[in-house]
């Protein structure tokens, strides 16, 4: 089996794919013909099953024992454990984005952009996990955010879509300098931008070193939402289109995390104290985020601030893993990144199944508000279902997933013991309590008696939105009552994540 093939198609298929997509849909619509737009949606959901395909292949070279990687001109690139999963998570949540826009994208002004973009970023995404130097992974961290602006300003003609892709763009453009300034800090110091290479020589701490490691942990903290970097997020996650405040949610904010650990791990070897860091931070995000949601009355902008909640659970366990090298604590942030894309990825589309039925769909740009969903459940039962059950999961409720990635993240914790560490056991538990107190109203108002004006004249939900949402379901179950599938991802990206640090 040819790896140097594999990896190649792996990054270059949907960056291709996506030109081919935006010209076939442009076709489309300059000779007023539904053919070429077609063509452009068949030609999306078949790059994403061949990126399915390939990653399986690549795992499958992988367990063998040769490490997938090659040099692209001067370029090395590589899966790893870390790679896997964030290629995992886009192409999987991506497929299932792309299902439910055909539907709620239908005939929408730039539909032939909304797929390419999508899967531009879905590419840049793999090509972020499968960076092995800090430059070319700024480049791929550039193109996803470049991606991503253009999805969240997707309706132009709203002037709260334009406001949140420009808060979006400058805060990201922001990070993307800090970034930059970092690396070129650590290449003046070390001579390298090979990550490897910068692990080995990198093996005492200088102010400057600090310097550049701050930099690009700041810069990496705007897109991952970190407090009090999160600003951007509410307003992108509930002006976007709702499959692309899925991605966001799902996957977008988790490459900046990893793009983060990445870095940071790098200066495992100096007394840079990355296991502090993380946990003193995730706390933060737990309970701001927490906090932020309880207050909110739309309910996309109440999923937005959860997600920096949820970040803050896999901060948490990154930090406990770096600070005692627990392979438990770090494969239960990755098992939580999985379960986080698969419920709020679910979370999203639900939610934006309704607003589509209820307001876009009749031609109302407008957000979903907690009112609007009275009573919805006797209309709409099985999106009202697939809602309570994402809302549930992420609530932590047994025995769905995000119930045992966040047992596996306390179990790992409270096994190191210590005060400090029963002390974020007994916060992580009380504020996962805590979320119930803005996931169950949601709830509430589903399954209310009276059903809302709004819900009595929505429109009818089409089947082709509610597969994606039945195939997210089926995962949040199955890994909730049989945790172990999960492993051959969480704990190989764990190993990752832990072997520069000595493991």
């Amino acid at each position: 089996m040819n790896i140097n093939l594999l990896l190649i198609g792996l990054l270059g298929l949907p960056l291709v794919a996506s030109v081919l997509v935006y010209l076939l849909g442009r076709a489309s619509v300059r000779q007023q013909h539904i053919l070429g737009m077609s063509l452009a949606k068949f030609l999306t959901l078949l790059v994403l099953t061949g990126e399915g395909v390939l990653l399986y292949l690549c795992l499958r070279v992988w367990i063998s024992g040769t490490s997938p990687s090659t040099t692209i001109g001067t370029v090395m690139v590589g899966l790893d454990g870390i790679g896997l999963i964030v290629g995992t998570i886009a192409v999987v949540l991506g497929f299932c984005v792309v299902l439910f826009s055909f539907g709620y994208m239908k005939n929408e002004n730039g539909e032939e952009k909304y797929y390419a973009l999508l899967l531009m970023l879905i590419g840049s995404m793999i090509g972020l996990g499968c960076s092995m130097d800090l430059f070319n992974l700024w480049v791929w961290f550039e193109l996803m955010a470049i991606s991503s602006y253009f999805l969240v300003a997707f309706y132009n003609e709203q002037p709260a879509s334009l406001e949140a892709g420009f808060k979006y763009l400058t805060q990201s453009a922001v990070g993307s300098v800090l970034v930059l300034f970092g690396i070129a800090i650590l290449f003046a110091l070390t001579g390298q931008i090979g990550m490897w290479q910068i692990w080995s020589t990198a093996t005492s701490g200088s102010p400057m070193l600090y310097a550049g490691a701050t930099l690009i942990f700041v810069g990496f903290g705007i897109k991952a939402a970190l407090v009090p970097l999160h600003t951007w997020l509410p307003d992108a996650h509930s002006q976007a289109p709702s499959g692309i405040s899925a991605m966001l949610s799902g996957i977008v904010i988790e490459a900046g995390l990893v793009a983060m650990l990445r870095t940071l791990s790098l200066l495992a070897q100096t007394k840079f104290p990355t296991g502090i860091i993380l946990l003193v931070f995730g706390c933060i995000d737990i309970l701001l985020g927490n906090l932020l949601a309880l207050r909110q009355k739309e309910v996309k902008r109440m999923l937005a601030y959860s997600s920096i909640a949820q970040v803050g659970y896999m901060l948490v366990s990154f930090g406990v893993a770096a600070i005692s090298n627990s392979y438990e604590a770090a494969a239960g942030g990755f098992f939580h990144m999985m379960n986080h894309a698969m419920m709020k990825g679910l979370a999203f589309l639900a939610a934006g199944a309704f607003l589509y039925v209820l307001h876009i769909g009749k031609g109302e740009h407008v957000p979903l508000m907690l009112d609007d969903l009275n009573g919805a459940a006797k209309k709409y039962p099985l999106v009202a279902f697939l809602l309570s059950l994402a809302l549930l999961g992420l609530g932590g409720f047994p025995p769905l997933a995000g119930f045992m990635s966040k047992w596996q993240i306390l179990v790992a914790t409270a096994g190191v013991g210590g005060t400090l560490m029963i002390c974020v056991v007994v916060f992580i538990a009380l504020n996962s309590v805590l979320s119930l107190a803005y996931y169950v109203p949601v709830i509430n108002h589903l399954y209310r008696v009276d059903i809302s004006e709004t819900v009595a004249a929505g429109k009818p939900i089409q089947w082709v939105m509610v597969v994606p949402m039945v195939i997210l379901a089926v995962g949040i179950v199955v890994f909730g009552v049989w945790p172990p599938l999960a492993n051959i991802f969480s704990y190989n990206a764990a190993a990752s994540f832990l072997y520069p640090f000595g493991l």
